[in-house]
Formats: C-alpha cells, structure tokens, sequence
C-alpha cells in the first residue's frame, strides 16, 4: 500500500533562505535543460515537403535525453558552485521533472493522450523540491526530520505516522501560507481488498449537479456549499488593491500574498467539502456510481463558474482513490439518457434544463429530476437497462431479463452475455416462446429457465461452451444462436 502523509514546516530563517535558495536554483537548472531540448528539438526537426531538392542539411546532433543531462551536472556544478550545496539527486529530480514533460508532449502518456508545449518557470513558479532517497527510522526524532545537506526541521506533527510504513521519499513545497513537507510512505503487508460484483444490494447511484452538489438514488440530497461565490466580494476588494500598488514594490508583493491566500482558503474549503462528501458516501460501504461528465466541456459554457466552483474532477478523483482503499468501486457511467428516461418504466421524458421535476405521463412517477436520475445511474452501473430497469429475475440477484421480440436475452452486472461470437468465453443463446400470444413478461416459468442457464453456464470453467453441453442442460427448448 502507497499513501502519502503532509505536515507543516515550522522553519528558521535561515532554513527559509536556504530553500528558497535552492528552488531558485532548481528553477533554473529547469529551465535551461528545457531550453537544450527546444534547440535540439528545433535544429534536428525538418518539414520534407518544404525542403529543396538541393539543400545544405546540417549534421544532426544527439538527442539530450535523461542520463545525458544528468552526467552534465558535473561541469554545471564546476561552472556554478552554489549548485554543490544541493543534494544530487534532488537535481536529478528536476531533470526527470523535464524529461516527462518533453515526452508527454512529443509522444504522450500510456493512453496516447498529450500534453501541452511545456513552459519556462518564471520567478516564483518552482515550488517544490524532491528528495528521493527512503528516509530511515532514525531520521526522524519525535517533531524534528532529517534531510540531507539541510539537517533537522521542525514538524507540526498533527497526526502520528502509522507503524510498519517506510517512507520512500520527501517533497518540500512552499505555498502561499508557508512550508508543507509530504513524505511519500509504503508497507508491502498491507493486503491490497478486492471488490465484490456491483449489483443492486451493495451499490449507490450518484447525480452530481450545480443546484444540489449531488443526490443519491436513496433520495439523499448534499447540498453545494459555492465557496467561491461566498468569497467573491473579498477577492475582489483584495485585487483590487494589489492592482493600485506599484510594480516591483515591497507593498505589492504584500498584497499579492494576501491575494494567494485569500484563494488557498477557497480552495482548501472545497478540498475539505469533497474529503468529507466521499467519507460520507463510502462509509456506507457500498460501490458508488457515477456519470462520466465532460467537464472540460461544460466548463467552456455559461456554467463555467460554477462548474469549477463545484469542482466535480477532484471529488471523482477523491472518490476514486479513496474506494480503491477501501476495497470499493467508483463506477463511471454513460450519462445519455439518465435524465430524460423514465426510472420507473424506462419511458423517455423530455425536459430542458429549467425542468427540475420529472413526471411520467405513462406510470404516473412524479420526483425530482436528480433523484430520478441517480436510480438510473445505479441501474446503469449493475448492468442494467434504463429501458427496462424495474424488471429483474428472482432467481438470482442482479441478473435482468430483456425482451426482445420473441426471444430471451440475459445480462449479468456489467458483463454482457450478448456476445457476437468473436470471444469464446461470450455466448448467446434464445429460448423460442412456444405460445407467442402470450406475452414474456407473464411467463415466470420461462424467466426461470433462463436464469437457470445462467446459473449453470457461470459455474462453467471459462472457455467454449458447446452447443450439445448447453442444450443436454437446458433442454430442446434452448439453443445456441
């Protein structure tokens, strides 16, 4: 297991300068081994067709990767002396720093997904630095921690460390109240906890929204506390008056202090507000479902401020992350249609966004828009259908039985049994309904054989299931399509 644990620094001024010291230094040392990859990037790239047939092409140079620059420290530390009072694999760090940002903007992450032209830092935007190296037991003597190269700090320790976790590394970061160390901690006893299948009984079914912050399919209602609209008229007021003081004066950089400031308490007030929404949810012990929202989009709209007030990419990801420790899931769902189907007959109710409350013409269903869309999104989540969610077998649990003209299809979880024969482990097979006159839904024998199929076919090894296996099972009524 691998959490992460931050306290505050109480520090010197002298153990302030020292710091500050070095992120400056790191900062450049960033910066210029940032500028060796543009120059080589710019001197070795060349359109073919914009080139002549009849050209000078200059010899081309070796790219300056990772170990490449990390052995060119030495003649940056014979040039630059001050870079001898660093530890060397902090500055190891900031050039492993580079290289993932260059890579992840030529080539991308594991998910072919790139990142932007990485920039300079500018003055103050080097915030943190690393120490890599695993700290010892003996590094750490009650409030005070060892760190190479800059002796004992002085901790707020608010919490005590948990026993048997060895921290593997160290991060200093300087924020706008003051000095955070965040030490990196792993114990490999620790079991990792395997969840269980979604299904009806063990999952919640969320609807994030900008009226209410969320509403949960038990009709459970957390309310959005907008932070940032509550500190609007002091925000204002304070830039204000950072934008009448002089360029370069001691006054201005006083009020750009009270300006960060005034913005972490936003944001740690959020942070706290989606801490304690995911406790609250996972304490309940249950998987939680959620929609897969295009927030990246839907904060280019005229909700753009209140999308980011709300903050719904930090909460899923607390989410996440905080289920996956607790042996959870944190299921993300197609959003189409949650709002505008029926959770009660699976009838489609059109609404603009105005139209808070949805009413089903067919069934007669009258509740709030949100609470009707969270049962939706756990019906989703479990595997079944939105048109066809208040249907299920009671043969076993979690399993949905769907109509589909004179044949009989079956769905489990999130494992779809309708496959098209390219998998060996997916089969699907059809159950001819011998009086077509009468209807599936008032046939509870024939609901019964098919789950009875289920059953067996999920006690089989996975693989092939043959054609003559199933049928000496099911009976000549059953076969495989």
């Amino acid at each position: 297991m691998r959490t992460a644990y931050q306290y505050r620094l109480r520090l010197t001024r002298q153990q302030q300068a020292t710091i500050d010291c070095w992120l400056e230094l790191c900062r450049r040392q960033y910066n210029y081994r940032l500028a060796e990859r543009f120059s080589w990037y710019e001197q070795n790239r060349c359109d073919v067709n914009a080139c002549s047939l009849v050209c000078h092409l200059s010899e081309l140079k070796d790219r300056p990767d990772f170990y490449w620059q990390k052995r060119d420290l030495v003649n940056s530390k014979k040039l630059f002396p001050e870079y001898k009072d660093l530890p060397s694999h902090t500055l190891q760090d900031v050039i492993a720093r580079v290289e993932k940002a260059f890579d992840r903007w030529l080539r991308g992450d594991s998910n072919g997904k790139r990142s932007g032209k990485p920039r300079f830092k500018g003055q103050g935007r080097f915030r943190s630095i690393a120490f890599p190296d695993p700290l010892k037991l003996e590094h750490i003597n009650g409030r005070f921690i060892q760190l190479p190269k800059i002796g004992k700090l002085k901790m707020i320790l608010h919490r005590p460390l948990p026993d048997g976790f060895k921290i593997k590394t160290a991060a200093i970061v300087k924020k706008a109240d003051g000095y955070y160390i965040t030490l990196s901690l792993q114990d490999a006893t620790v079991p990792v906890l395997a969840p269980d299948t979604p299904e009806l009984d063990n999952t919640i079914g969320i609807d994030m929204g900008l009226k209410s912050f969320l509403f949960t399919d038990a009709g459970e209602e957390i309310e959005i506390p907008q932070h940032y609209r509550k500190a609007e008229k002091r925000l204002k007021r304070l830039q204000r008056s950072q934008s009448r003081k002089k360029k370069g004066s001691n006054r201005r950089k006083k009020a750009i202090k009270r300006v960060s400031k005034a913005h972490m308490l936003v944001s740690n007030q959020r942070k706290d507000f989606h801490y304690k929404s995911a406790k609250k949810l996972l304490s309940q012990g249950k998987h939680v479902a959620h929609e897969k929202l295009n927030i990246k989009g839907i904060a280019r709209t005229r909700l753009a401020k209140s999308t980011h007030d709300a903050g719904w990419g930090q909460f899923l990801q607390i989410l996440s992350i905080k289920a996956e420790r607790a042996g959870l899931l944190a299921i993300a769902v197609n959003p189409n249609g949650t709002s505008q189907n029926c959770s009660g007959c699976g009838a489609k109710v059109p609404k603009e966004l105005k139209d808070r409350t949805h009413a089903c013409p067919k069934c007669g269903l009258t509740l709030d828009r949100d609470y009707n869309a969270a049962i939706n999104i756990k019906y989703l989540a479990v595997g079944h259908s939105v048109n066809k969610a208040q249907v299920t077998s009671d043969a076993i649990a979690g399993v949905t039985l769907v109509a589909r003209s004179v044949c009989l299809s079956i769905r489990v979880g999130s494992m779809s049994l309708l496959g098209d024969g390219r998998s060996s482990w997916r089969s699907r097979w059809r159950i001819p309904i011998a009086d077509r006159k009468c209807w599936w839904r008032r046939s509870t024998h024939k609901r019964a054989d098919a789950a009875s199929c289920l059953y067996w076919w999920l006690q089989q090894p996975r693989g092939f299931v043959s054609r003559d296996s199933l049928s000496s099972f099911c009976g000549s009524s059953a076969y495989i399509h």
